[in-house]
C-alpha cells in the first residue's frame, strides 16, 4: 500500500488527537476523579497509536501502547492519578509532539524515549512509588506447555534453542465482539511468519481458517527477534485483545511430554502469575475492543441516523490561489463598472450591476473560507501556562474567552509568537509569587485573561492578569541606562509613552537572566511582528493591580471597503472600518491652539491633520480653500479630522503590499490599484493618532 498519499492525514489528524490529549489531561488535572475524561484520553491515544502503526511510524505507536496500559488502569480504577503520573503523561505527550513535528520536516519520527517507557511501566508495576523507576522482568517458575508436539516437533524447538534461537510459547486472543476471527488470526500469523517459524498451533491451522475456535489459540513461535517486539507486532493488529508471551527454555522443553491434564493446570497457573504480575495484560481486551474515534466524524443525528461528513481538507495553498483570483477579478469589476458608468448603456448597466452582487457574495463565501476561529491558537497556551507555573513555583489561572473570534488564516499562522511571548511575560513578570500575593492580601492563584473580539474591520486580542503592573520609575531607570532616552526626555513622558518604551529593542526589567527572560528579547519582537501584519500593540498598567497588552489586528490581509478620496492629482484610500463621518467645514471653523490646529466637533474638541502637507502633495493647498473636506477617523475612544481635496466614494479594494523595498512608510499601510489601472496608496488612521 502507497503510505505517502495518506501522510498528510496523518499529521493532520494527529495534530487534532495530541491537542485533544493535552485539553483533556489539563481538565483531568483539575478533576482527577472524572473517569469519562480518561476515557477520551484513552480514545485518542488509541486512535493515534492505530494510525501510527499503519503508517509504519512504529516508536509513537510503541510510545502511545505504553500510555495506553497506564490509563487502562486509571480507567478500571486499580491506579490513582497522582502528580508524577501526570508529569509522565504530559511528557510523553510532549515527546509525541516532537516525533509528529519530525515527520512533518521529512524525518522517520523516530526518537529515545526509553527514559519515559521506563518511567511508565514503573507506574503499571507500581515501582515508581518504591523511588527510582526500573525496569522489571516477570519470572514465570512453570514453563508453557500448552500444546501438544510430536518427537520431530520437539527435536526443532530443542535445536532451535540449542543453535541460539528464541522459542516462545504464544496465547492470542482476539475481542469477544471480533465478526472475521480467521481474518485476524491470519493477520498474526502472517505478521508472525516475517519474523519467524511457526511450529505448531492448536487448533491447527486449518481449523482457525475455518473459524473451528472460540476467542484464542495458541502456538510455538522460533525467531530471533525479542520478545517486546514480538507482543507489539501482534497488538497492532486490529481487534487482537491480548497476548501472552512465554520464553521457552531447555529445562521447560523436558516437560513436555506430560498428560494435557496437567497441561491444561500449568496453563491456568502461567495466565494466573502473568495477569498478577503485568496488570496491563488483564485490561488489554477491554482497552482493545474501544472503538477508535477520530475529531470530525459524523455524530448520529437526534433521531438516530447517521449524518453524512460536511466537511473537507483543502490545501492553504489553493485558497491562497484562489484569493489571488478573486482579487484580480475585482480590479476587473472595478473597471467594468467605471466603462460602465461611462458609456451608459442599459443593458451593459443592468449586466454589470448583476455581476457586480454576483462577485460581492462570491468575495463573502472566498473571504469566509480563508477564515479560521483563533482557537486553533489559544488551544495551545493552557498547557503552556500550566508548565511555565509550575517551573515558577506559582498558581496561574488561563481564562480564555472569544475563541470562536475569526481570523484570516495569514494572520492566524504568524500570531502565535507574539502571543506566546506576551503571555510568558504575563506570568515571569506579572503574577508575583504565592508568598507576595498572599503579603499584599491577593490569592495565591493568580489570574490572566485571554481575550478576542471583533471590533469594525479588526480583531483585538487582549492579554490581562492580576500582578504587580508596572512601575513607571523602575522602566524609565532602565531605559535611561540604556540610553533610550535622556534625563529632560523622561520627565515629559506620559505614563502611556513610559510603557511603550517596553518595546524597544534589547530592553528588559529582568533582574536576572533565565530560560523564561531577561535576554531583551520578546517585546520588540511582538511589536515588529504585529506591525508586519498590518497590526498595533499598546499597554496599559495600574501598579499594583495588574497590565493589558492589547493587540490590534486586521480582519483580513487581502480585500477591505474603502472610502476613496483627492488629495491634487493623486488618489487614496481610508479604510471604511476606521471612519466615523465625513463633512465640510469652512475656513473659519478652524482653530489654532498652541500650534496645533482643531475644530469643534460634537461638543468636544478634536484636532485638524492636513494630508496634503503630511504627504508633501505638490498640487493642492488648504489653506487656499475657503471650504474644506474633511473625514474623522477614530482609534479606540481618539478621534482625528482629516483634510481632503474631494470625496471620490466608496469601494471595494484589494489590498497589496509596496514590497521589500518601500517598508515602514509612515501613515501608509499598502496600496491599490483602481479600476482605471492608477495605484492608490491605502491610509493607516492609527499611525495618525496618538
Amino acid at each position: 500500500m502507497e503510505l505517502s498519499q495518506y501522510l498528510s492525514m496523518f499529521i493532520d489528524e494527529s495534530k487534532e488527537h495530541l491537542q485533544s490529549l493535552n485539553e483533556n489531561l489539563l481538565n483531568l488535572e483539575s478533576n482527577p476523579k472524572d473517569i469519562s475524561i480518561v476515557h477520551n484520553i484513552f480514545r485518542s491515544a488509541h486512535t493515534l497509536k492505530g494510525m501510527s502503526a499503519t503508517m509504519g511510524f512504529e516508536d509513537i505507536a510503541a510510545l502511545t501502547h505504553d500510555m495506553e496500559n497506564v490509563l487502562d488502569l486509571v480507567r478500571n480504577s486499580k491506579i490513582d492519578m497522582d502528580s508524577y503520573i501526570f508529569d509522565c503523561i504530559f511528557k510523553s505527550l510532549d515527546s509525541l509532539e516532537s516525533m509528529v513535528e519530525d515527520i512533518i520536516q521529512g524525518g522517520t519520527g523516530k526518537a529515545d524515549v526509553s527514559p519515559i517507557v521506563t518511567s511508565l511501566r514503573s507506574i503499571v508495576t507500581g515501582d515508581y512509588k518504591k523511588g527510582p523507576a526500573v525496569t522489571t522482568t516477570v519470572a514465570v517458575k512453570e514453563p508453557a506447555k500448552g500444546i501438544e508436539v510430536d518427537e520431530f516437533q520437539y527435536s526443532i524447538l530443542q535445536q532451535s534453542i540449542d543453535s541460539g534461537f528464541l522459542v516462545f510459547y504464544i496465547e492470542v486472543s482476539v475481542n469477544e465482539n471480533c465478526v472475521l476471527k480467521a481474518a485476524r488470526a491470519y493477520m498474526v500469523f502472517d505478521a508472525m511468519e516475517r519474523m519467524g517459524e511457526i511450529i505448531k498451533s492448536t487448533p491447527s491451522v486449518q481449523e482457525i481458517e475455518q473459524e473451528k475456535f472460540d476467542r484464542s489459540f495458541s502456538l510455538y513461535f522460533i525467531s530471533k527477534v525479542d520478545q517486546a517486539t514480538l507482543e507489539k507486532e501482534i497488538l497492532n493488529v486490529s481487534e487482537i485483545a491480548s497476548a501472552v508471551i512465554i520464553t521457552v527454555d531447555t529445562e521447560s522443553l523436558a516437560e513436555l511430554s506430560r498428560p494435557m491434564a496437567e497441561i491444561e493446570t500449568a496453563r491456568q497457573e502461567i495466565a494466573s502469575a502473568v495477569a498478577t504480575s503485568v496488570p496491563s495484560t488483564e485490561g488489554a481486551a477491554s482497552r482493545a475492543s474501544e472503538p477508535a474515534t477520530n475529531v470530525g466524524a459524523a455524530k448520529p443525528a437526534a433521531g438516530g441516523a447517521p449524518v453524512a461528513s460536511r466537511t473537507i481538507r483543502v490545501d492553504i495553498e489553493r485558497l491562497d490561489t484562489l484569493m489571488n483570483l478573486f482579487s484580480e477579478l475585482l480590479i476587473d469589476r472595478v473597471r467594468l463598472e467605471q466603462l460602465a458608468s461611462e458609456v451608459k448603456r442599459n443593458d451593459l448597466t443592468e449586466t454589470v450591476e448583476h455581476m457586480s452582487r454576483v462577485s460581492s457574495d462570491l468575495q463573502n463565501i472566498v473571504l469566509k473560507l480563508r477564515m479560521v476561529s483563533v482557537d486553533s491558537v489559544f488551544n495551545r497556551f493552557p498547557r503552556m501556562i500550566r508548565d511555565l507555573a509550575k517551573s515558577l513555583d506559582k498558581k496561574v489561572e488561563l481564562v480564555i474567552t472569544g475563541a470562536e473570534t475569526e481570523l484570516d488564516r495569514t494572520v492566524i499562522d504568524e500570531i502565535g509568537d507574539p502571543l506566546v511571548h506576551l503571555l510568558r511575560n504575563a506570568v515571569d513578570h506579572g503574577i508575583e509569587s504565592i508568598s507576595e500575593r498572599v503579603a499584599v492580601g491577593k490569592p495565591e492563584q493568580g489570574t490572566i485573561q485571554l481575550r478576542a473580539f471583533h471590533s469594525g474591520n479588526h480583531v483585538f486580542i487582549e492579554i490581562e492578569e492580576d500582578g504587580k503592573g508596572i512601575y513607571r520609575d523602575k522602566v524609565l531607570k532602565t531605559a535611561l541606562k540604556n540610553g533610550l532616552v535622556t534625563a529632560e526626555q523622561a520627565a515629559k513622558l506620559t505614563d502611556h509613552e513610559v510603557y511603550n518604551l517596553l518595546f524597544a529593542s534589547g530592553f528588559s526589567t529582568a533582574e536576572k537572566i533565565s530560560d523564561i527572560s531577561g535576554r531583551g528579547v520578546g517585546l520588540d519582537v511582538v511589536k515588529t511582528k504585529i506591525q508586519m501584519l498590518g497590526g498595533h500593540v499598546q499597554v496599559d498598567s495600574k501598579p499594583g493591580f495588574g497590565s493589558k497588552f492589547s493587540v490590534q489586528l486586521p480582519l483580513t490581509l487581502s480585500i477591505i471597503s474603502a472610502m476613496l478620496v483627492r488629495l491634487g492629482s493623486e488618489k487614496y484610500a481610508i479604510p471604511l472600518s476606521s471612519i466615523v463621518e465625513t463633512s465640510a467645514i469652512q475656513k473659519s471653523q478652524i482653530r489654532n491652539i498652541q500650534g496645533t490646529k482643531m475644530i469643534d466637533y460634537r461638543k468636544t474638541v478634536i484636532p485638524l491633520l492636513s494630508l496634503s502637507t503630511l504627504f508633501q502633495v505638490p498640487d493642492f493647498n488648504e489653506d487656499l480653500e475657503e471650504e474644506t473636506e474633511i473625514v474623522v477617523v477614530r482609534k479606540g475612544d481618539k478621534q482625528v479630522a482629516l483634510m481632503v481635496d474631494e470625496f471620490i466614494g466608496q469601494q471595494e479594494i484589494v489590498l497589496k503590499t509596496l514590497g521589500k523595498y518601500l517598508t515602514g512608510i509612515f501613515a501608509i499601510s499598502g496600496a491599490t490599484i483602481l479600476g482605471d489601472g492608477q495605484v492608490a496608496l491605502i491610509i493607516d488612521p492609527n499611525a495618525l493618532i496618538k
